[in-house]
């Protein structure tokens, strides 16, 4: 390809994976890292001399991007990814809300000003923005690329668990107004992925501690094996089918879509199943819970209809068996 594009928050989970997708595919990647610590780190594990990194310290306040697209004039595309995730904040609304919601809207505004030829942008939010959590285990109830969490700023104050799910839908909110709003030259999809588990992009990222999606399957790692299954329920995508979803959302001829991406269904019981007929270092060290019955819990929750962003995609999603399996092998392996 041979074009410059931006990615926002280069050093976390999925962005390394998007990076490292694009510069496979001949891109320049900039990308964006709260320090040049951060920076070198990434530029040493991609180790490619079509990254170069700029330091962003503080994504909320206005114009944090302004010298990082000034210096870099040429690009095409900007990937947003950066984003705080965190369900341990004491201030929510400081520490998640804000940040999130105004880090967005400062990347649109300093696009607009200072990247005269970015022609698309895409805003990694999440399905989070769309789900109605209270409807989680209500069969009858699905939501689709049109839905929004109904989430309101008041109750997300309460909890950092709203508050998580707040930021996401008025994150993607602020983008999708800046548009509306400011009818800027470029084009906006934006990528809602569920549960996401996978590999890290290098083996090297896998020790702990791990961002928060990848603990989630920590946390069933260190179960006793006397307990029971864990009463996870939901749907997953695979870090590798994101990162592949980012690229073709800004390649396609695709605007204004909300990209929903879900692979399958899982419930605790079918992570427990796949490590243990995956895993014989595992075996008597998890719990092995009911075998096979991980479709009593699946039956119980709400859907998800992406056909319209399958149809646009085209993705042949990778199952659970496998992301977990090069999931674990990896976090395993790490950390011996």
């Amino acid at each position: 390809m041979g074009s410059s594009v931006f990615v926002s928050g280069a050093s976390g989970y999925i962005a390394q994976h998007v990076c490292k997708n694009l510069l496979k595919q001949g891109y320049k990647v900039v990308g964006s890292v709260r320090s040049a610590e951060k920076g070198d780190h990434i530029s040493d594990l991609l180790n490619s001399s079509k990254f170069s990194y700029e330091v962003v310290p503080d994504i909320e306040p206005e114009g944090a991007f302004d010298d990082a697209l000034q210096k870099n004039p040429g690009l095409s595309g900007f990937f947003h990814l950066a984003s705080p995730f965190t369900f341990k904040a004491k201030d929510v609304e400081k520490e998640l809300l804000n940040p999130a919601v105004n880090g967005t809207w400062n990347a649109l505004k300093s696009i607009k000003t200072n990247g005269s030829k970015i022609s698309k942008v895409v805003v990694t939010s999440s399905h989070a923005a769309m789900f109605d959590a209270s409807k989680a285990r209500d069969p009858s109830y699905s939501d689709n690329e049109e839905s929004w969490n109904p989430v309101s700023w008041k109750e997300a104050k309460t909890n950092p668990q709203l508050a998580f799910i707040a930021s996401k839908k008025y994150a993607e909110k602020a983008a999708w107004d800046f548009v509306a709003k400011e009818k800027p030259s470029f084009a906006l999809n934006s990528i809602n992925p569920v549960f996401v588990f996978g590999p890290q992009a290098f083996d090297s990222e896998a020790k702990f501690p791990l961002n928060q999606s990848a603990e989630i399957i920590n946390r069933v790692l260190k179960l006793k094996p006397t307990s029971k299954a864990p009463g996870l329920g939901g749907y997953f995508v695979d870090v590798r089918d994101v990162a592949k979803a980012q690229v073709a959302a800004f390649e396609k001829d695709i605007s204004n879509q909300r990209l929903v991406l879900a692979s399958a269904k899982f419930a605790g019981q079918d992570l427990l199943d796949v490590l243990n007929a995956n895993f014989e270092s595992l075996k008597g060290k998890i719990p092995q819970g009911e075998p096979g019955t991980g479709d009593k819990v699946r039956e119980q929750l709400c859907s998800i209809d992406n056909s319209k962003s399958n149809g646009i995609l085209g993705i042949d999603y990778i199952g659970l068996d496998k992301s977990l399996t090069d999931m674990v092998k990896q976090i395993l392996e790490a950390n011996k």
